[in-house]
């Protein structure tokens, strides 16, 4: 399980995003399906919405997969008042027999002061062992935040 804590992009409107790697992070290059739908609410109590994000899941790709939208107008701010927290789970990430299972959820604040959860869930379609996991944003750095990895028996 990864947990983040105050992500917060160097750049303005972008995703947060990774990949998984089966040799030891020479390639970050795993095919994934995932799912991804989120809710959002605009600070001045105007617009609502709950719905799936076709643009944002991947269909047996080797694409990052993004943790926060990947659309041009829902992208994670860089003001000092927006960062993104939540968490990643994968299944049984050592196994050597099944493919690896994940599920995210994610809550941040949106470029113009949207507050958007987002739910993504897939699997990563190998049996090789993930070994490495690459976060980023998907343009510039990420400025700050706390990314813990917990092992869970």
């Amino acid at each position: 399980m990864f947990k983040f804590i105050s992500m917060h992009p160097a750049t303005d409107n972008v995703s947060f995003e990774f990949n998984l790697s089966t040799d030891s992070g020479s390639n970050y290059n795993v095919t994934k399906t995932t799912t991804f739908f989120r809710a959002y609410h605009d600070e001045s109590d105007t617009s609502t919405s709950l719905g799936y994000n076709a643009s944002a899941d991947l269909a047996q790709s080797t694409s990052y997969q993004p943790l926060i939208s990947n659309t041009a107008s829902e992208g994670i701010g860089n003001d000092n008042d927006q960062n993104g927290v939540g968490y990643l789970y994968i299944f049984s990430p050592s196994s050597t027999t099944f493919v690896k299972h994940f599920i995210s959820t994610m809550q941040y604040n949106q470029k113009d002061d949207y507050s958007i959860n987002t739910y993504i869930a897939g699997y990563g379609n190998t049996t090789s062992a993930i070994n490495a996991i690459d976060f980023k944003m998907s343009s510039g750095n990420i400025d700050s935040g706390v990314i813990k990895m917990y092992g869970i028996a």
